[in-house]
Parts: C-alpha cells; structure tokens; sequence
C-alpha cells in the first residue's frame, strides 16, 4: 500500500490483507481447542482475543501520532516490518499439541462435506447470526462514539476521541474477563455469559439513546460498560463457536461463524448511520441496536433449549 496512490489498488490491497487477518482466527482458535481443557479456554481465548482491540489501541496511540509527524507511509512500513518478525516469532516457536500432530489433513472432498454439514447445525447457527448482531453493534459504536460525543454531546474532539480510547480499553479488558468468569464461575457456559452481555448492551445503547447533555465524568462509565460488553464477547463467541463440533472441525466452525458474524459489521454500521441521517438525531441510531439485541436475546434463548435437548 505505501507504494501505491489509486484508491482502487489500495482498496485492492486492504481486501488481501483482509484475508490474511481473516485467516488467523480459526487457525489460532483451533490451536486454542487442543492445547487447553474445556475450563481453561475461555481465559486462553480472551487473551488471544485481547490482543485485537489492544492492538487497535497502541495503533491508535502510537502509529497515528507518528504518522502525523513523518507520513502515513513509513509508519506503515515499520509496521509491516512488525508485523513479518512476529509472524516469524510465532513460526519457530509455536508447536502444534500432539494430538493435533497426529491428525491426518482431510482432502478436498471431505473439507465441503464438512462445511456442508455445519451449515447444518443449528447450534452454530445460532451462534453466528447472535454474534452478527454483537458485531455491528460492536462496530456502531467504534464509528459512531466520537461523532455522537461532539456534535451530540458537544464535547471536544480530543475527548471525543479519550472515550474511543476508553472504550477500546475496557473491550480489551473485558474479552480476558468475561473467558476468566466463563471458566472459573459458569465452569464454561458460554452461553449463560453471552446472554448477559447482550442484556447490559441493549440497557446501555437504550441509556445513550436517551441521555441528556451530560459531563465526560458521567460519559465515561457508561462507555466502560458498553464497550466491555459489546467489544469484549468475542472471545466467548469465538470458544462457543469452537467448542460446538469435533475437535477436528474446530478450524471449519470457526471461519464459517466468523464469515457469517463479520456480515454484521459490514451491513449494520451503515443502517446506523442511515437512521441518524434520516431522523437528524442519534436517538434512532442506538435504539437499533437494542433491538439487534432483543432478536439477539430471542436466538440465545433458543440456543439454549437446543443444546438442553442435546444433553
């Protein structure tokens, strides 16, 4: 990309890297399955998952300052650079679990009647479209936070952004808080703890839907909360949509749960964003995303009377 000046080629650029990020999760997820017991997983996977959003912070803290003041490309490239060595990093010293190494690599064939076969599998569906909900919500907030904070609430740019920051911070804390309460309170319910992040997001997004002019200090724990919530369930749905299938599948179950939850953050953010052009105020914006969470909530009950049926 820093070689490059069309929008196109850039944009071109962005989709690989996209399937190169895309690649990651089921790969890391089914390291995750093998390596760790069922009431370990969910600590395992919300440090892994902490490691996106607190990726995102230092980007935003360190990558965007820097490239204010030597250019975009640069900063870029060193990041790139970053990026390669820890990939080499985790190469040489990563090993797959010996069970794992013992698994023969299905072929082609049995790859699509895998996959055929999940999309099957109501439990997983489930999982995925609550998660498309969670997602868009996730992303609404990410978009729409420091626009609703300034022109809304009428505060500066620059705290604006501190609440972005804020909220990055707690989803960060949240993906390794919710695993730990999932494994150490719930003994690995996942399901019991996505319940209750969808309730305390939907109670957050109506509390911003409908607040006044307030002060940063009474902004700030209601962004902690809803983006502990809505950024930090990730590593949750991530252990839910693993755990649902064989071992062997783990990798499968998992790319196709995050193609369908990303659909979320693709379609969602711009129906916000419509909402609060066509109404001229925020208040339609968030209250769609209680309602994603109502139909969320529905999906998740019903979850769980499927899995009671397993068992």
């Amino acid at each position: 990309m820093m070689f490059l000046g069309q929008f196109w080629a850039v944009l071109l650029m962005v989709m690989i890297g996209g399937f190169g990020y895309g690649s990651m999760h089921p790969v890391t997820n089914r390291g995750i399955i093998y390596w760790f017991s069922l009431k370990q997983r969910g600590t395992a996977m919300g440090i892994k998952q902490m490691g996106v959003t607190a990726g995102a912070a230092l980007a935003g803290l360190i990558l965007l300052p820097l490239g204010a003041e030597y250019g975009w490309r640069p900063v870029l490239f060193s990041a790139c650079i970053l990026l390669l060595g820890s990939g080499c990093l985790s190469y040489l010293v990563y090993r797959d679990s010996p069970e794992q190494q013992e698994t023969k690599p299905a072929g082609l064939v049995a790859f699509y009647k895998s996959m055929f076969k999940m999309l099957k599998n109501k439990a997983l569906m489930l999982v995925s479209f609550s998660a498309m909900g969670l997602n868009g919500s996730q992303m609404c907030l990410n978009t729409y936070l420091v626009i609703f904070a300034y022109e809304k609430l009428g505060f500066s740019l620059f705290l604006s952004g501190i609440l972005l920051v804020i909220s990055e911070v707690s989803g960060s804390l949240g993906r390794l808080a919710w695993g730990m309460i999932s494994d150490f309170l719930f003994k690995g319910n996942r399901v019991v703890i996505l319940l209750i992040i969808t309730v305390l997001t939907a109670v957050s997004s109506v509390t911003l839907a409908f607040i006044p002019n307030v002060s940063f200090g009474t902004m700030a724990p209601i962004v902690v909360i809803f983006g502990f919530c809505v950024s930090g369930f990730n590593g949750i749905w991530m252990n839910l949509a693993s755990e649902l299938v064989p071992r062997e599948q783990t990798g499968i179950s998992s790319g196709i749960s995050i193609t369908l939850g990303s659909i979320g953050a693709v379609l969602i953010p711009p129906l916000y964003g419509y909402s609060v052009d066509q109404t001229s105020s925020f208040t339609f914006g968030w209250l769609l995303i209680s309602g994603m969470m109502a139909v969320v909530l529905l999906m998740l009950g019903y979850l769980t009377v499927v899995n009671k049926r397993k068992h």
